[in-house]
């Protein structure tokens, strides 16, 4: 019986084994981590964000940064309805969000990794954990994987160990060209009075833009301890990951709190003060923000919150819609969104076959997931070019 090595129980490995024909293969999972699947408990806040209900692999590709081109076969091969369909044959509910972000019913990561540890059980695949590999030997077409467990030959690598420096240099030595590595899906640090002790507040729905990059996102905002976080944030900062690196992580960015062109908002306040003259304007509801946020608005821009709304001048209008509309931050760092660590970097996309990911350098030997140069926004993308890219390992090694 042939012998299949799966380097890495994460997402990706776990799948594939899943997926392989048990009376064909000898399967071996080897994790250097006493437990497997941690990406797979932590991610969405421990409820586990399976996929994202986006059907069709032209607008579903529109969502990876680096990697879009390539995937697009992948997914009109397995993408998100595949997902759900094989989750639901195997009696575990998944719900689609209003976000079309999609969870297991039971909102508990553990019924996505049971489900995984029961299939694996069942064909009798091998898990070894705290195996952490040292180095992988290639002779003709086979391979001696040497680990802190001993040796391991395999007639099939299948490399799925995530984006470590030490697993990419690993597979660099055998050959493979490396995209440095780059955060990707971070929140801005910024210090400044407008977001100071205001963590919490939220908005619906915001623009963001860096401007020297020429580059625009919008969705709903968050104001951190640290700084800004959100979709509107963390899109902008996996399409440019890798010019944001270059620049240190300091740069300026103009945010527009309220989606609104600052001559809407004008015509907005100035309708707001015919038919409210009296209303003091610390009280005054006139866009969709909390009251804490208009009040840090009206602070900042120097406005006395007890002054009447008819009172406020055409040039203190002005300043109120500049801090709403297009206000400047000095970005001056990066922190990790919340335990996600995603990055931009890793195996060159031209070294692979992505009829079945199989390596085009080394022979029997397939990779998948974060070790690739392939990234995506939050929202259950990640996983679903694992589970995609897996499924493609498995059919490809059943149909030998």
């Amino acid at each position: 019986m042939k012998q299949i090595i799966i380097i890495g129980g994460g997402a990706a490995g776990f799948f594939c084994a899943a997926n392989l024909d048990e009376k064909k293969y000898k399967v071996t999972i080897l994790e250097q981590n006493s437990d497997v699947l941690q990406k797979v408990k932590i991610s969405g806040g421990g409820r586990c964000n399976v996929s994202h209900a986006c059907f069709d692999p032209k607008e579903l590709v529109q969502f990876y940064p680096r990697g879009n081109k390539e995937l697009l076969s992948v997914f009109t091969k397995f993408q998100p309805g595949d997902t759900m369909d094989w989750f639901e044959k195997r009696n575990i509910s998944l719900k689609i969000e209003n976000d079309n972000r999609i969870f297991p019913q039971s909102n508990s990561s553990q019924t996505i990794i049971n489900t995984f540890l029961n299939e694996i059980q069942k064909k009798n695949v091998e898990v070894k954990t705290k195996c952490s590999v040292k180095e992988i030997e290639k002779s003709d077409e086979k391979y001696l994987v040497k680990t802190s467990l001993g040796d391991f030959d395999a007639d099939f690598v299948i490399y799925t160990t995530g984006s470590s420096p030490k697993s990419l240099k690993m597979i660099q030595n055998l050959g493979h060209k490396i995209i440095d590595l780059v955060p990707s899906l971070f929140t801005f640090n910024i210090k400044d009075p407008l977001l100071k002790d205001i963590p919490g507040t939220s908005f619906e729905m915001a623009e963001t833009s860096i401007p020297k990059l020429k580059t625009e996102e919008s969705g709903p905002l968050l104001i951190t301890h640290w700084g800004l976080s959100g979709p509107a944030i963390l899109k902008i900062s996996a399409w440019e990951a890798i010019n944001l690196a270059k620049v240190k992580y300091n740069f300026e960015i103009e945010v527009n709190f309220i989606s609104k062109d600052i001559d809407d908002a004008e015509e907005l306040f100035q309708n707001f003060k015919i038919s409210n003259p009296k209303k003091t304007i610390g009280q005054s509801k006139i866009f969709e923000v909390t009251n804490r946020f208009w009040q840090r608005i009206l602070e900042v821009s120097n406005i006395d919150l007890n002054k009447q709304v008819a009172q406020i001048s055409g040039k203190e209008m002005q300043k109120i819609l500049e801090n709403l509309c297009k206000k400047k931050f000095q970005v001056t760092g990066k922190s990790t969104f919340k335990d996600e660590f995603v990055t931009a970097g890793g195996v060159d996309l031209k070294e692979i076959n992505f009829k079945n990911m199989s390596s085009k350098i080394l022979p029997n030997f397939y990779v998948a997931g974060e070790v690739l140069n392939i990234d995506a926004v939050t929202g259950g993308f990640n996983f679903q070019a694992c589970w995609s890219e897996a499924w493609l390992i498995a059919q490809d090694l059943n149909n030998l």
